[in-house]
């Protein structure tokens, strides 16, 4: 895939994702992929109204890529570790790259944040290498301060091949 002029911005948002947002100057092929057919909102009324809040999608087709926001892990009640959380948040991404007609076995790109990397970065490879069978995707671990919401320790994004997608020109 060829791009003319591409520049890429993470945020975070509060709610159940963060804000993907891709500044796509108009002559790029991608610029033209984004339409109601390509543009993934939440089924859930909760994270969409965070979503419309905050104007950012759960997934977007663009060329023969699908690029999921990301996804906040915390601890839920009762929980000893991060573990229940990252599978939590797998199902999450399994459930929106089914609706983009794909799987986790697509899945070529991770990147992970954490708010203590030195403590989460071994439970999230257990589980990753669980759920994203086959050859392992190029992952990418930042530490940072914080996340939204504040409970967030730990998020995870997502890049995975459409299959079947044509090649953008």
């Amino acid at each position: 895939m060829r791009l003319k002029s591409t520049s890429v911005a993470i945020h975070v948002a509060q709610g159940c994702g963060a804000l993907l947002a891709v500044a796509l100057t108009p002559g790029n092929a991608l610029a033209q992929a984004r339409t109601e057919q390509t543009v993934l909102m939440s089924a859930n009324p909760r994270e969409r109204a965070g979503q419309e809040q905050y104007g950012y999608a759960s997934a977007v087709i663009a060329g023969g890529m699908i690029y999921v926001s990301g996804v906040v892990v915390g601890q839920g009640p009762g929980e000893a570790d991060l573990v229940p959380g990252y599978e939590r948040a797998f199902d999450q991404i399994e459930a929106t790259l089914k609706r983009m007609g794909a799987t986790l076995d697509d899945v070529v790109e991770m990147t992970s944040f954490h708010t203590d990397i030195t403590a989460q970065i071994d439970l999230l490879s257990t589980v990753s290498k669980r759920r994203l069978k086959g050859q392992p995707p190029a992952w990418t671990a930042i530490d940072i301060d914080r996340l939204l919401p504040d409970q967030g320790l730990t998020e995870i994004k997502i890049v995975a091949y459409r299959p079947g997608a044509a090649p953008v020109k």
